[in-house]
């Protein structure tokens, strides 16, 4: 596969090869938002939104274990042979995390986890299990994607991300609409809709990478000879991301005990969901990194510096101007108390908004030295903020409801930033290297 020459880089070639990354990212966003919304239409939106969002927390843990695939396979996979060893530990990991799976959904694990952690109401458990068996099948396909992904990232042909995504929101949509129609909505109706876009996304990421791998040479002089090589580099983000996701749930169970469980949970839900669609898009600053920083350093701090403010300036806008009401209302159909505490929650998330693209740049530095280990003591600085910061809230101001967790969470967020790059800084100035945060003057580049 031919590459771009390496001598050069504008800001041209950044933006064609970020913008599909990010406008995939933010129809991931979107897809959510049209699960939200028809659930939203259900005579019990609150139970329905909430039973859901409980099932999505959890499925959100194995569900990340399959999407650190795509940052391995686009690390590592350099030809055919690395991704033979790719694609076979691939189909480990999809076996392990459906044995989990299959015993959280059939088993007393289930109502255990749901009943006892969570906390929910138990006529919600089985509202609760029976999305989860569903969400099952999800992990499959979202693990094949991945490691689909990181072949397509590799060989830069970042567009068919975005194509990718376009077919799979046109499935979702229409499928939306006939659950719309027919008035037939439950919680499984969001999950149904999830599973229908993760197939349809699935099946071209597949087609596309098959074709960009019969073109990859057999070996180079790059390539891991065990699947040793990838567990070494897959496992410390496997741990990472495990402290991380459990965030998601951790929230949930303290929304639990606030005063108003069912507003607490929806509201949150809701939020974390339009604050998604304006991240997402900045969520493949990592790549950018893992691309294009070994020999173009100042050219992406600097592209990071700049893109990396935008979520916070765009999610204000959207909470201090009737565009967010006017959205959450007319596209979303939400409405009364579950629109005003949206709002609430969303206004406290700017905080999260303008920390998240630099912390996903600094973690794309250390994908890029090898180094993922750091990332289990940066994320776990973001979980034990964020559990002191639910602890206090919830005790002092359990009237706050939804805003508990998005305080929580942004906060847990800032304290992994200053983490991270602190000791991104210290590993810099220990080689000798200019500071991370300092930019200098910009060679001309093509």
């Amino acid at each position: 596969m031919k590459k771009m020459n390496e001598e050069s880089l504008d800001t041209k070639t950044l933006l064609l090869f970020f913008i599909p990354l990010g406008a995939s990212a933010s129809l991931v966003s979107l897809s959510h938002l049209i699960i939200n919304s028809t659930l939203a239409r259900a005579e019990q939106s609150e139970m329905i939104i909430a039973s859901y969002a409980v099932a999505m927390s959890l499925f959100s843990i194995t569900e990340r274990l399959a999407v650190i695939l795509r940052q391995t396979c686009s690390s590592l996979v350099r030809d055919r042979g690395s991704f033979k060893l790719m694609s076979v530990f691939t189909m480990y990991l999809i076996l392990s995390l459906l044995i989990v799976s299959l015993a959280i959904a059939y088993s007393p694990v289930g109502d255990f986890i749901f009943a006892t952690i969570y906390g929910v109401k138990d006529s919600m458990v089985v509202n609760i299990k029976d999305i989860y068996q569903v969400l099952i099948f999800v992990t499959v396909f979202s693990a094949l994607r991945c490691l689909s992904h990181g072949i397509i990232i590799f060989n830069r042909q970042t567009k068919w991300l975005t194509f990718g995504m376009v077919i799979r929101l046109i499935g979702m949509y229409v499928l939306s609409l006939y659950f719309i129609e027919t008035g037939n909505i439950s919680g499984r109706t969001g999950a149904y809709i999830f599973l229908t876009g993760m197939f349809i996304e699935c099946i071209v990421s597949i087609i596309e990478a098959r074709s960009l791998v019969r073109r990859m040479p057999v070996t180079t002089e790059q390539e891991i000879r065990s699947k040793q090589e990838i567990f070494q580099f897959y496992s410390p983000l496997m741990l990472s991301s495990i402290i991380t996701v459990i965030i998601g749930p951790a929230i949930n169970i303290f929304l639990g005990k606030t005063e108003n469980i069912e507003l607490a949970i929806a509201s949150y839900a809701l939020a974390f969901g339009v604050v998604q669609l304006f991240l997402s898009f900045f969520s493949y600053m990592h790549q950018i990194v893992i691309n294009f920083y070994e020999k173009h350093q100042q050219k992406v701090k600097v592209f990071a510096l700049v893109i990396g403010f935008l979520p916070g300036i765009l999610l204000f806008v959207f909470c201090y101007t009737p565009t967010g009401t006017l959205f959450l209302e007319k596209v979303m159909g939400i409405s009364g108390r579950l629109l005003a505490e949206s709002l609430q929650v969303l206004k406290v998330f700017m905080i999260m908004a303008i920390v998240f693209p630099f912390i996903d740049f600094f973690n794309g530095l250390l994908m890029v030295q090898k180094q993922t280990r750091v990332t289990i003591i940066s994320q776990s600085t973001n979980l034990l903020v964020t559990v002191i910061v639910l602890t206090t809230c919830v005790f002092f101001a359990s009237a706050w409801n939804g805003i508990i967790g998005a305080l929580a969470q942004s906060l847990g967020m800032l304290g992994e930033l200053i983490v991270v790059s602190a000791i991104v800084n210290a590993r810099e100035h220990t080689k000798g290297r200019d500071s991370i945060f300092k930019i200098g003057r910009l060679s001309k580049e093509g």
